[in-house]
């Protein structure tokens, strides 16, 4: 066999395996997506993603009853957002002032403080929960309308990852640029939203997609800090309608109720992908 014939069967085999696996990884997806317009019976009879008696039930019955006393899933999508987009935004932003700090500033005990925070991303969060929901309970947070226990802590840089993150890539960036700004009569902190954050995008963009996906997909901290389903997010209230029935559960409704959970996600991913691989790519090769 020449050397072409070689090349041509390994990238047949290279791509082969690629859309096997990438056909493996998606079918459950698939498999979710079909099944939400089947019925109960059909779910547990068949494993393929197709239909032949399809129905919308799965769909009515999603958007239209509540759970809980009165609340649905409207009302849980407003839930969610009114604390995700504020702990997005918050931690964006203290996260880039404390990577700032690290990386651009000399001060005393700067190695060791930033040795501290790297510990803090081997430190489980189950062994925080009881501190901070005594805390928080002092502060009159648990149950709260606003949300502060989910989101404040965000101000105050508590996402180890992202502020690593980003000190990596900071230091990767020149100095001489700094100095070029600072004759030029920049300050501190115009250097920083000037000259450093237009530099940083993408890696922003990864953050906050990250944290993003990440708050939305929370169950234990509104677990924790909510009490009135009223007031629960979508992580919660997905459970909240398996536990609520007393006909059996609907299993289509349940199917449709997570894909409809995730679908803002979804679009969010899609529309800042770009900037989110650049992100990714540049916090792993640069620093």
């Amino acid at each position: 066999m020449g050397m072409k014939a070689r090349a041509n069967v390994a990238t047949f085999f290279k791509y082969f395996v690629l859309i096997l696996m990438g056909f493996i990884m998606v079918y459950p997806l698939l498999w979710m997506v079909g099944s939400t317009f089947k019925t109960n019976a059909e779910i547990f009879t068949s494993l393929s993603p197709f239909t032949t008696h399809p129905t919308l039930d799965g769909y009515y019955n999603a958007v239209t009853k509540t759970y809980g006393g009165d609340i649905t899933i409207w009302r849980a999508f407003l839930n969610t957002y009114s604390y995700v987009i504020p702990k997005v935004v918050f931690t964006v932003i203290s996260s880039v002032i404390a990577a700032y700090g690290f990386s651009r500033f000399k001060f005393k005990g700067r190695d060791f403080l930033f040795g501290v925070m790297i510990m803090t991303l081997f430190l489980p969060q189950v062994v925080l929960n009881v501190p901070q929901y005594m805390m928080y309970n002092k502060f009159n947070w648990i149950n709260n309308p606003l949300y502060p226990a989910l989101w404040v802590p965000s101000l105050f840089a508590t996402e180890t990852y992202f502020v690593y993150q980003l000190v990596q890539f900071m230091r990767s960036i020149p100095h001489d640029l700094d100095e070029a700004a600072a004759i030029d009569g920049c300050g501190p902190v115009k250097i920083l939203y000037k000259i450093i954050c237009p530099m940083l995008s993408p890696s922003l963009v990864a953050c906050a997609l990250f944290q993003f996906m990440w708050s939305c997909n929370d169950f234990m901290g509104p677990l924790l800090y909510v009490t009135t389903p009223r007031k629960y997010p979508m992580a919660i209230f997905v459970k909240l309608s398996m536990d609520s029935t007393s006909e059996g559960i609907q299993w289509n409704r349940i199917l449709a109720l997570s894909l409809i959970s995730i679908i803002p996600q979804l679009l969010v991913f899609f529309a800042a992908q770009d900037s989110f691989i650049d992100g990714i790519a540049a916090g792993s090769v640069k620093g």
